[in-house]
């Protein structure tokens, strides 16, 4: 696993937890949905998008790292609308 994608991981479960402690949510359970979601999509776009890209830049390394960014913008897209879901969810509830 990549350096960029285990400080986003990390990045994503303070800001959840936070996020949650400003709205008065359960801090913890919104952490590990934040990090669950980041981590899962960032897997399925791994395994989707990086193998079948791979293959065509192998001759170059900086398009390989590159390439190899490419699930962290995703899980990071990803979590953007789960944490405006679980927000929306508190603004109903209140």
């Amino acid at each position: 696993m990549l350096l960029l994608a285990k400080f986003a991981g990390i990045l994503v479960l303070v800001w959840f937890y936070t996020s949650a402690k400003k709205v008065n949510g359960p801090a913890i359970n919104w952490a590990i949905i934040g990090v669950l979601g980041y981590w899962l999509t960032w897997w399925l776009a791994n395994k989707l998008l990086v193998a079948s890209l791979a293959g065509m830049f192998s001759k170059n390394p900086t398009m390989i790292f590159m390439v190899t960014q490419i699930p962290v913008f995703v899980g990071l897209a990803a979590i953007f609308f789960i944490r405006k879901k679980l927000l929306a969810s508190v603004d109903n509830h209140q």
